[in-house]
């Protein structure tokens, strides 16, 4: 319970353990005079009761011993809140994009993750944006939770203190697959954690034009596989499954080349899945609904690039 797994979680920890000791001494406290007086003040003893008018100390007393509690209650919770506000100008800057449902995270140098990597004992400041509705970015072993509000910019910040694997939820509720809406922050030590960002940028670099070369393809098979990462880095598999599984989107299986029945505009059509209607789907996926699905998915234009869309739908195609 009082692990400080980082240095955020010290601050929080100070404030709960000293509301926690006036808690148990106040439960003591109030028992034991609640015992007491019904001993000591019981009708056998007392059969006839006494007026009691008053007692000028004694109130003076439980007015001026709660209040000095709570200033202290609040100046351990003002403390650590102000600790939680002041950034480190040298933090390390991650932009961090909660959407139903599902997380993504975006490093300087362009690397994109749906898990949290983070250095050891260095600061980190994660940048809160929501896509859609309400979220709450939340990792409990670091003590630190923040809302993701859309149209506007929260951020947390926290130092990793020990390596190792720790949960991220959504501790806002927002929408039918609020609960799947889990990720990790994942603590290397630092050297470690470069090798993977010169590894992963190595990944973006992948699609960018060789300056040596007039023109540079991806061969099909590397193209699947950033369409397969891609697809779960940019939240797809939050809502499509690969498996034939019904989700809260159409299955990603066999997806290519079937028919299925759309609804536009109340009215109900058949349509080919290509490629044409692929893209059209996810840049502007409200305009035709499949049938038995709702309208959840919000459009994908600012969020993929063309090359981004082409390998995703270049890996759908071989998901027979």
């Amino acid at each position: 319970m009082f692990e400080s797994l980082s240095n955020i979680a010290e601050s929080v920890n100070t404030a709960f353990f000293f509301i926690l000791v006036i808690s148990i001494a106040m439960l003591v406290l109030i028992t034991f005079l609640m015992v007491f007086f019904v001993i000591k003040y019981s009708r056998k003893r007392h059969p006839t009761s006494k007026s009691i008018e008053g007692n000028k100390l004694l109130e003076v007393v439980w007015t001026v011993v709660p209040t000095l509690l709570v200033l202290g209650m609040f100046y351990f919770g003002w403390v650590g809140y102000k600790f939680m506000k002041d950034v480190p100008e040298d933090a390390m800057v991650v932009n961090a994009t909660g959407r139903m449902w599902s997380w993504l995270f975006e490093y300087e140098n362009g690397v994109q993750s749906d898990t949290l990597w983070v250095p050891l004992g260095r600061s980190v400041h994660v940048k809160l944006e929501s896509q859609d509705v309400l979220h709450s970015f939340y990792v409990p072993a670091f003590k630190i939770k923040q809302d993701l509000v859309p149209g506007m910019t929260n951020y947390v910040w926290f130092t990793a203190k020990e390596p190792g694997e720790y949960e991220l939820f959504c501790a806002e509720y927002c929408g039918q697959r609020h609960s799947y809406m889990l990720s990790k922050v994942v603590v290397l030590p630092e050297d470690e954690f470069n090798a993977w960002l010169e590894k992963e940028a190595k990944f973006v670099s992948e699609r960018e034009p060789s300056p040596d070369a007039d023109e540079r393809e991806l061969t099909e098979a590397s193209l699947i596989r950033r369409g397969e990462r891609l697809s779960k880095i940019k939240g797809c598999s939050a809502c499509h499954s690969t498996d034939g599984s019904r989700m809260v989107g159409p299955t990603f299986k066999g997806i290519f080349g079937r028919s299925t029945v759309v609804v536009a505009n109340g009215e109900e059509r058949e349509v080919v899945v290509d490629e044409d209607y692929l893209r059209k789907a996810t840049l502007n996926p409200e305009a035709e609904i499949v049938k038995g699905f709702q309208a959840l998915m919000p459009p994908q234009r600012s969020l993929l690039d063309d090359e981004e869309l082409d390998a995703i739908i270049e890996y759908l195609k071989q998901l027979k």
